[in-house]
């Protein structure tokens, strides 16, 4: 199995991909103004689709960035307001909050080897 995308939703179509623009996706596909899809410079897709409104969002969108602290600081002289700057966690992240045009969280965060083998990862046998 392979995930293909995450879609989420957009209220300003304009606005969203202007945005995900910013944080360095690539967009691929443009079917303005209800649909867009982009890819991460690893080529993960991800994309948006146009909503009448995004009410109490639960999911949020985790981007890995090796430069973190640079790419937010690059991110914030861009007008992007964060809602925490990068921050080391206890379970070995360090991450910085932010939200979308539509409200849907986003966390930009570097891991490292702990995003794929943290120290609790079960076993698999």
């Amino acid at each position: 199995m392979q995930l293909n995308q995450v879609t989420v939703g957009c209220i300003d179509y304009d606005a969203s991909v202007a945005f995900y623009r910013k944080l360095g996706l690539v967009q691929i596909v443009d079917a303005a103004p209800r649909y867009a899809r982009f890819e991460t410079p690893t080529g993960e897709t991800f994309s948006i689709h146009l909503v009448d409104a995004v009410s109490n969002p639960a999911t949020v969108i985790y981007f890995e960035i090796e430069e973190l602290d640079e790419k937010v600081s690059a991110l914030e002289a861009t007008g992007i307001a964060f809602k925490s700057s990068p921050t080391d966690e206890s379970w070995g992240w360090r991450e910085a909050r932010l939200h979308d045009p539509a409200g849907n969280p986003l966390c930009l965060f570097f891991a490292g080897e702990n995003r794929r083998n943290p120290p609790w990862r079960i076993p698999h046998t």
